[in-house]
């Protein structure tokens, strides 16, 4: 997550009351916010991605033990690029924040990385808007909401090492169909 060094720490403020606020339990339960990962494995390797970041110089804001199959919202900050948790995909309830003056710049560094899945920006400037759609290496740019929106009909799917293809109706009706052709020629 960047975030734009004149707001930064208000934002970083709001940002941890909101994740300290969410409830972690049963996925069942419609007050939870925060499920168990797959497996205490995954929630293992998430420890040991957080543990190598504060080794690295990385610090926790927030969370960063897990609890068996559960792993608290995190926040890290000061974390070098090289740690896993900003090189590789975490699927985890775990946000890396770097601070940033330059939008150009912010987007080469969002481009840096394996991976192209979807991101989230949020301005009010619409040469930002369209500067981040330009440039950024993703499948998708959401303007103003979270990098996981979606909507059935639209093409949600990633770039770079983020996937192949594309998910949505029409997508995925072109992925299963078996194109085939038939040339008539009339007899001589």
């Amino acid at each position: 997550m960047y975030v734009h060094e004149d707001i930064w720490d208000p934002f970083m403020v709001r940002f941890i009351e909101g994740a300290r606020a969410l409830k972690m339990g049963d996925p069942l339960d419609a007050s939870t916010d925060v499920g168990p990962m797959v497996d205490a494995a995954a929630a293992g390797r998430t420890q040991r991605w957080v543990d190598e970041a504060v080794a690295l110089g990385g610090k926790v804001l927030l969370g960063g033990k897990a609890e068996g199959t559960y792993f608290p919202p995190t926040v890290l900050v000061d974390t070098p690029v090289t740690a896993q948790v900003c090189s590789n995909e975490a699927f985890a309830p775990l946000v890396v924040a770097f601070p940033f003056r330059d939008f150009g710049e912010a987007v080469r560094q969002v481009n840096d990385s394996f991976f192209g899945l979807q991101t989230g920006v949020f301005t009010n400037d619409l040469a930002n808007a369209w500067y981040a759609f330009g440039e950024l290496e993703v499948g998708g740019v959401i303007v103003n909401d979270v990098p996981t929106y979606r909507i059935d009909h639209m093409p949600y799917g990633g770039v770079k090492d983020s996937g192949l293809g594309r998910e949505g109706l029409r997508w995925a009706i072109q992925d299963m169909t078996e194109v085939r052709i038939m040339v008539l020629a009339s007899p001589q």
